[in-house]
């Protein structure tokens, strides 16, 4: 079978590739597992060098999300297994309302076409954020049975997404599921335009020795996860029973709710005797009125009964992250 992964040549996009292709299988459409012998990788923007750690069954596409031939270009066998990844992210999306619109709701929507016309009900897997929560009637600990009332634009298009992924698996056009993210952390390399970037600036800069301001008070709470641990609940959620999901086909990820002191206090704690860059905190009221319509926490009752993975601790994300790409 062939898998294809937008925004694949991004950080989780690599992390998924790899791990597919050590698997080496996939439930494909229908009953029963298939082996993957193709997989592309769809990205607007290709690495200058081809990543590690990819076969001769990876090819690598740049194109636009948008441009509804290049995505049906790509989905182009009833034996496939889709992962919609490709998003402008939640500050990117605030400051700019017609890419994200373009790119997160008509590219998602090109994604699900292309994949209702092949006849075989694939597998498609999208994710999406908590950012899809929000609104002065958000509870302190949201979940898959709360309301959502995003409050970014970014989040919008997530939430008009999982509902449209709901009715094509409804309808039989495909067999969706949405993987509600909490905050990934840590990500490595430059940081990117979302307002949430700084949760992984907040543990990156200080471990490379460089000071880092945090644009948000010490006593803000947020939900995070770890980025090994949401590649493979990505992956476990793909692979899950889809009657064992039910009729609502997005489901919210194992996450930790924890402060920024608490966050810090990991990073102390996992870094031993490392000379760490400073942490100070300046906030910024771009970044902070963001923030404050996130939820605090986020509970994940469906996706622990499903078998989905959870983080040990803080400071186990923050050891793998030193082991993955400050010490290797």
């Amino acid at each position: 079978m062939k898998v294809v992964i937008t925004g694949g040549t991004g950080f989780i996009g690599l992390r998924l590739a790899r791990k597919i292709l050590a698997g080496g299988m996939l439930a494909g459409p229908g009953e029963g597992r298939q082996t993957v012998d193709e997989m592309v990788l769809f990205d607007v923007v290709l690495p200058p060098e081809r990543p590690e750690g990819l076969d001769d069954r990876v090819t690598l596409v740049q194109g636009e999300i948008a441009d509804r031939a290049a995505v049906d270009a790509l989905i182009d066998r009833p034996d496939i297994a889709v992962f919609h990844l490709a998003s402008v992210v939640s500050g990117g999306g605030e400051k700019d309302f017609d890419l994200a619109m373009r790119v997160n709701l008509d590219g998602g929507l090109n994604v699900l076409e292309a994949c209702r016309s092949l006849g075989s009900a694939p597998r498609v897997l999208f994710t999406s954020s908590i950012a899809t929560f929000g609104g002065a009637a958000m509870p302190d600990v949201v979940g898959d049975l709360v309301k959502q009332t995003p409050q970014t634009t970014y989040g919008m298009t997530k939430a008009i997404l999982e509902l449209i992924v709901n009715d094509y698996t409804r309808k039989g056009f495909l067999d969706g599921r949405s993987a509600r993210l909490p905050t990934v952390i840590i990500r490595p390399g430059k940081p990117n335009a979302a307002a949430s970037g700084f949760f992984s600036g907040m543990f990156r800069e200080p471990l490379n020795g460089i000071d880092f301001s945090i644009p948000v008070p010490t006593d803000v709470r947020h939900p995070v996860i770890g980025y090994r641990t949401v590649v493979d609940g990505i992956h476990a959620l793909y692979e899950a029973d889809g009657a064992a999901i039910g009729d609502d086909r997005a489901v919210t990820l194992p996450s930790t709710s924890a402060t920024v002191e608490e966050l810090m206090a990991a990073l102390g704690n996992a870094a031993g005797g490392r000379t760490l860059g400073t942490l100070d905190v300046k906030p910024d009221p771009f970044i902070m009125d963001i923030v404050k319509t996130w939820p605090q926490a986020a509970s994940a009752d469906r996706a622990v009964a499903l078998g989905l993975p959870q983080d040990a601790s803080l400071e186990a994300i923050v050891k793998a992250f030193i082991e993955d790409y400050v010490d290797a």
